[in-house]
Formats: structure tokens, C-alpha cells, sequence
């Protein structure tokens, strides 16, 4: 291990830590299509998500496709940022099978649920109906409702300016989501939004309300505490403990 070159020398990182091949693998798949959409315009109202097109003539798979279609350079470089700085720590938590499945269901779920919601007899609705809905927004709010949930008092800095706790800034946004999904102007991506929330709630819940989850969980710590048996490892104690061969 090598000593800091001066007594007053610290160590700064940014960030989560270091992106996992699955990050790369989603973030280099978003790119991609980024720069094939930039000179292929016409790819865009193929693989948009427009509820008329899934409804009617059951373009099934837009509500899949659009996550990977961004309409512009912000816009695809605050949803990568997102999914860096919020995935990174959930996939180390869950693993990389359960984060992919977690990201696919609500972003695959926000746009099925921006297609039921067009349905709504409501002016706000139905205008999206003919809008083509794009970009990883519907599970990158899946993500962050999910980080709040693990994390709830964790700054997160609103407009990269005002600190505020994980659970306070997801219900801040989840509202901003719903009142403007009911507005005429801007119901179309807040719809996705406010989906992405919902699913990775009922997601959430519902693995951890599945007995099946119980089980595991109960079969998991019976197998670590028997390895602990097996081997005389100690969970702690305190300084006297002399008995306590392993900390």
C-alpha cells in the first residue's frame, strides 16, 4: 500500500465509484442509439413509444424500445448521469440480475403505464396519445425512488445547489410529476415519470411482501449463521473478549 506523498495529502472521489460492465453495457446502448437517431431521424417514430401505434396496431414493442432514445444532448447526458450516480450502489446492493430486472420492469412499466394513461377520458390524456414518448426517464425514477427507499436520509442536491435527504427529494419530484401529468403542456414525459415511481413501488413491495422473498431470506441467514458455527467466527464482542478469536 503506498503512503500519501505529503501529511496533508486526502483522497477525493466523485461519485458512486467506478461503473460496472453493466452500466457501460446500458450507457453504451443509449449512446449508440443516440448517434443513430441524430442521423436517422425516421428511427425515432419506429422505436418511440406512441400509445396510438401500440394500441391500434400493436407496435408492442415501443414500450421497451423508447428507453434507449434520447431527444437531445442534455437530455441523454443527465439520464446517464442519473443511472450512474443512483444504479451504481443499487446494483452493488442487489446484484447485477436483480438491478437489470428491477431497471427493465419500471422502465418497461412506466411506458405501459403512459399508454393506459392515454387511454383516460381526459383532454390531458388523450393528448398523449400521438406523442412519441423517449428516453431511460421512467426507470431512472424507478431508480430514484428505489435509492430514497434504501437511503432515505442521504443529501441529494437539488439543482446541484440546495442539499436535501433522498425521501424528500423523490416525494418533491413524484409530486412535480403528477400536477404536471395533469396539465395539457406537459402531461406527455410526466406521465412516463410518475409511471417509473409507481412501478418501482409496487416492485419494491411486492418482492418484499412475496413469502417466496421470505423464505429465501430466512433460508440465507440460517445457512451464514451455521457457517459461522462451523467455523467459530464471532460476530464481535468487546475488548476483554479474549475468547473472541475472530472480529
Amino acid at each position: 500500500m503506498r503512503r500519501p506523498s505529503s501529511p496533508y495529502a486526502s483522497s477525493f472521489s466523485f461519485g458512486p465509484g467506478p461503473v460496472s460492465t453493466t452500466l457501460k453495457a446500458l450507457i453504451a446502448a443509449n449512446v449508440v442509439m443516440f448517434l443513430v437517431t441524430t442521423f436517422a431521424q425516421s428511427v425515432v417514430a419506429y422505436l418511440g413509444l406512441v400509445p396510438t401505434l401500440v394500441l391500434h396496431q400493436f407496435w408492442v414493442w415501443q414500450v421497451a424500445t423508447y428507453m434507449f432514445l434520447h431527444g437531445g444532448i442534455f437530455h441523454i447526458v443527465f439520464n446517464m448521469l442519473a443511472l450512474w450516480m443512483f444504479g451504481a450502489e443499487l446494483e452493488r446492493i442487489w446484484g447485477t440480475r436483480y438491478f437489470l430486472k428491477f431497471y427493465f420492469v419500471t422502465g418497461i412499466g412506466a411506458g405501459a403505464l403512459t399508454v393506459l394513461f392515454s387511454t383516460l377520458p381526459f383532454a390531458f390524456a388523450q393528448q398523449v396519445q400521438h406523442s412519441i414518448v423517449i428516453g431511460a426517464s421512467g426507470a431512472i425514477y424507478g431508480l430514484l425512488l428505489a435509492y430514497a427507499l434504501y437511503f432515505p436520509d442521504r443529501p441529494i442536491y437539488m439543482y446541484f445547489v440546495f442539499p436535501i435527504p433522498a425521501k424528500v427529494f423523490v416525494a418533491i419530484i413524484g409530486a412535480i410529476a403528477f400536477f404536471s401529468s395533469l396539465s395539457e403542456a406537459g402531461g406527455t414525459a410526466n406521465a412516463t415519470h410518475l409511471g417509473g415511481l409507481i412501478i418501482g413501488y409496487l416492485f419494491l413491495k411486492g418482492a418484499k411482501m412475496h413469502p417466496l422473498s421470505e423464505l429465501k431470506y430466512r433460508y440465507l441467514k440460517w445457512k451464514i449463521n451455521r457457517v459461522r458455527k462451523k467455523f467459530d467466527v464471532y460476530s464481535g464482542g468487546r475488548a476483554n473478549d479474549y475468547d473472541r478469536r475472530v472480529h
